[in-house]
């Protein structure tokens, strides 16, 4: 078996508005697995800026792990600790080589095309009247639960956005949830919850900057609003760290981003820690391409979560990878019939 890596610089539609700034590309590596029989890909999933492994040696280390195939995966996973958006590219490799069809790589009636899961539609960040304009299509397009980014324009045209929409629709028609990526103070943050909270909303994600457990347990504590923390999970890989951040902050939920966290057995070891804390949980793309947007949605699948996931993203590029995967009335499904197209790959071996 031979392994090589490659990379795809994707290309956003509309640029795409965070806290954190506004984003036009998004790169994209793959690690490809191939013998005279057999191939298998997988996305590795770095977001610039904001993955723990967002270092000037990540392409030397892809390159590595490509040298040292024949360790396996598992033996592989255990030394990219401090890359865990490689540590789903090598998983996903290897499931992708190891099936018969490449793409089905956890078998459900979902990878059959015969259950779609429910995802969250997203709204980025932009001035009022582009927001409000991704509102409405969204509504239109069926989605009964639709996520919001906060924190890029003023604090009082944003509750206008919400109350908008709850003037039209209640919380048993359309669940909101609110995502901040940090962008509160803690000094004002209890408040702002407060008004947030008078809207009904279903959560708000990471209301502040990661890494200040004090602050955000005591939030946790006082909050009207359930919290669910995002990037805080980033950078906590060990269980000794997990234990200690969930008991120390208690929070409401936990949002899953594989490709922050160490692939599907960081994910399942974040499920298990929650669960047992009685702490909820969903799962959320990372602007993946569409090669990791179906691993993880197929994934995600697997868990049996009954609330709206986060896997909404695969339409936001010009050229992404072709694939069955189809979001309609606020589901995500993999039509069985359609084919991948990875032309845009250029692949060679």
């Amino acid at each position: 078996m031979k392994a090589t890596y490659k990379k795809h610089v994707l290309e956003f539609k509309r640029a795409a508005g965070t806290s954190r700034g506004v984003l036009l590309t998004k790169e994209a590596w793959y690690i490809i697995l191939k013998d005279d029989h057999s191939y298998g890909i997988g996305e590795c999933g770095l977001l610039r800026g904001l993955s723990i492994d967002d270092r000037s040696d990540y392409e030397a280390k892809l390159s590595w792990v490509c040298d040292h195939i024949d360790q396996g995966v598992d033996r592989l996973y255990s030394q990219l600790t401090d890359f865990p958006s490689i540590q789903i590219g090598l998983e996903t490799a290897f499931k992708s080589f190891a099936s018969s069809d490449p793409f089905q790589l956890f078998p459900s009636a979902f990878s059959k095309g015969k259950e779609a899961v429910p995802i969250n539609g997203l709204i980025w960040m932009g001035d009022s009247g582009f927001m409000k304009e991704q509102i409405s299509e969204k509504l239109k397009q069926g989605f009964q639960c639709i996520k919001m980014k906060i924190g890029a324009i003023d604090f009082s045209s944003e509750m206008e956005l919400l109350r908008n929409i709850r003037r039209e629709f209640s919380a048993t028609e359309i669940e909101l949830r609110v995502d901040a990526n940090g962008a509160f103070k803690p000094a004002h943050a209890l408040e702002k919850l407060k008004q947030l909270s008078e809207l009904e909303l279903h959560s708000i994600e990471q209301p502040i900057k990661a890494g200040q457990w004090t602050e955000m347990a005591a939030l946790c504590e006082k909050t009207p609003l359930p919290i669910a923390l995002d990037e805080e999970l980033i950078g906590v890989s060990t269980s000794e760290e997990k234990i200690k951040m969930l008991n120390a902050i208690q929070p409401q939920f936990i949002i899953l981003k594989p490709s922050f966290i160490g692939g599907f057995q960081g994910s399942d070891d974040w499920i298990s820690k929650a669960e047992e804390r009685g702490i909820g949980w969903w799962i959320t793309s990372a602007l993946e391409s569409n090669v990791g947007l179906n691993a993880i949605s197929q994934y995600t699948f697997t868990k049996n979560s009954k609330l709206p996931q986060g896997l909404g993203t695969g339409s936001l590029y010009t050229n992404n990878i072709q694939s069955p995967l189809e979001v309609a009335n606020g589901t995500i499904a993999y039509n069985a019939n359609a084919a991948w197209d990875l032309s845009p790959l250029k692949l060679t071996y």
